[in-house]
């Protein structure tokens, strides 16, 4: 006896595959945004499907399993009779909202593309609210944006939670003031222990604010202060802390040479330093101690123009462990003070001489003879390198990442010289005037090239593009 028809419910309708979906503006400062054709998210949503179908009741089973039903399971027809009837499948939540398929989805998408995404639902936000999808990253909030506008025309300070839920370590600050900062460390859960890297920029603080700055987050490490000209060296003697391990200066008017005497007395543990200051000279090269010679691996002094190669002793004597040594913009270093580098400096991995016109091709033999464990070269507006300064770099095996941007005298005869370099990964030749489209084609010996940047060079042809898609196709060439 064959069991009455089960009216099924009417499937539900699919979720629009393509078009544009506007959502509304979320109280987390994101505003509103869309979705459009092509998102993986709103183009693979698969409908639900229809639920399983009933089984007959008891009192319409056939003779069979009347006997069962009453002391044991009923048998399925033509199986055997220890089989039981199944019941229905477990209910799995639809694509869409399951955590373990957007755990692995979120992964694909940038992070601006994140914060769009983070609007669609709530189960989406809360998916893409964990902080390993945000780790490495920096919200950067200017001082206009820390502010909602009440009808009344007061101000009230942003709702920061969704910040805190994605566990951000680091900010960076712009156009704030000394006000600004005490209602972030007020307003945000994490100030006090959980950011460790703050930067500010363009801001008018003061030695005050960096003083109860430093004071309140006492889970900074990392300090950045650019273009804030209202404190004082008297504000870095009063507010640095020993546990910074990395500081960047840059543009701000106040320091000098009082400023390093301050850095290298209160900061024993710093791993990092990097300045931009007009007016530090080599006297305050000389503060550094032996306390940061074992600590202190990366020193970049950008434009430090009164730096002369006596600067460059006092380097090299404070501070035998750096790994990474930038001198750009130091215009009245020489070929001498390149090789005190060379000769003392035996662990450098990475030197940058960009805009040092003084530095020849004599100076890229001491590099080549005396830093073997150097991976990086950065000679960018080195105006006085020529091909034969290329000839000494081509015996440098470790050497991966070449920088000769704007060197107007490096021709073609140099670039064969490279040619040899087979660790080479990355080769800057933007704005090399002299380099001709043949001389270009014979890059392509360099198979394990992998970034290429040929920007403002004449003799980068259309058709000398085209022939490194062949024929080095692993390579990203930048025209």
């Amino acid at each position: 006896m064959s069991s009455p028809g089960v009216n099924g419910d009417p499937k539900p309708p699919c979720l629009p595959r393509n078009g544009l979906v506007k959502l509304p503006g979320q109280p987390n400062g994101l505003g509103a945004a869309s979705i459009t054709k092509g998102t993986p998210a709103a183009k693979n949503r698969p409908c639900q499907p229809p639920p399983p179908p009933a089984l007959p009741p008891p009192s319409l089973a056939s003779p069979l399993s009347r006997g069962p039903l009453a002391g044991g399971p009923c048998p399925l027809a033509g199986g055997p009779a220890s089989a039981s009837v199944p019941g229905p499948p477990a209910e799995r939540p639809p694509l869409a909202t399951d955590e373990k398929v957007l755990n692995g989805l979120f992964w694909y998408f940038s992070a601006c593309e994140k914060c769009v995404l983070a609007q669609v639902c709530k189960a989406w936000r809360r998916v893409l609210y964990q902080p390993k999808f945000w780790a490495g990253l920096t919200p950067v909030l200017h001082a206009k944006e820390l502010y909602n506008v009440l009808p009344g025309g007061e101000k009230e300070f942003v709702n920061l939670q969704g910040f805190a839920a994605r566990g951000f370590e680091g900010f960076c600050l712009v156009g704030v003031s000394d006000l600004d900062i005490c209602e972030f460390i007020d307003n945000y859960a994490l100030s006090k222990k959980g950011v460790k890297a703050m930067s500010l920029k363009r801001s008018t603080i003061t030695d005050a604010g960096l003083e109860v700055m430093l004071e309140q987050m006492q889970g900074v490490v990392r300090l950045e202060l650019s273009g804030c000209n209202d404190f004082t060296e008297a504000g870095l003697w009063s507010s640095l802390s020993a546990r910074i391990t990395s500081l960047s200066v840059s543009d701000c008017i106040n320091v000098a040479d009082d400023a390093i005497a301050a850095i290298s007395q209160l900061l024993p543990n710093l791993a990092e330093l990097s300045l931009q200051a007009y007016h530090v000279t080599d006297t305050a090269l000389a503060y550094f101690t032996a306390r940061q010679g074992h600590s202190t691996h990366t020193l970049r002094l950008l434009s430090c123009w009164e730096i002369t190669n006596h600067g460059v002793v006092n380097v090299v004597h404070s501070l035998p462990n750096l790994t990474a040594l930038s001198l750009s913009g130091c215009s009245k270093v020489t070929d001498d003070g390149v090789e005190l580098v060379a000769e003392n400096l035996r662990k450098l991995r990475s030197l940058d001489l960009s805009w040092c016109p003084r530095i020849t091709d004599m100076a890229l033999e001491y590099v080549a003879c005396d830093l073997h464990r150097l991976e990086e070269l950065v000679l960018d507006r080195c105006v006085r390198i020529t091909d034969t300064g290329l000839s000494y770099l081509s015996t440098m095996s470790s050497l991966r990442s070449l920088y000769l941007r704007w060197c107007c005298q490096v021709q073609d005869f140099g670039l064969k010289h490279l040619l040899a370099m087979r660790s080479l990964r990355l080769l800057s030749l933007a704005g090399c005037p002299l380099l001709t489209t043949t001389g270009l084609s014979g890059l392509v010996q360099l198979q394990e090239l992998e970034e290429l940047e040929l920007t403002n060079c004449p003799g980068a042809t259309p058709e000398l593009f085209k022939y490194f898609s062949q024929h080095l196709p692993r390579c990203l060439v930048i025209e």
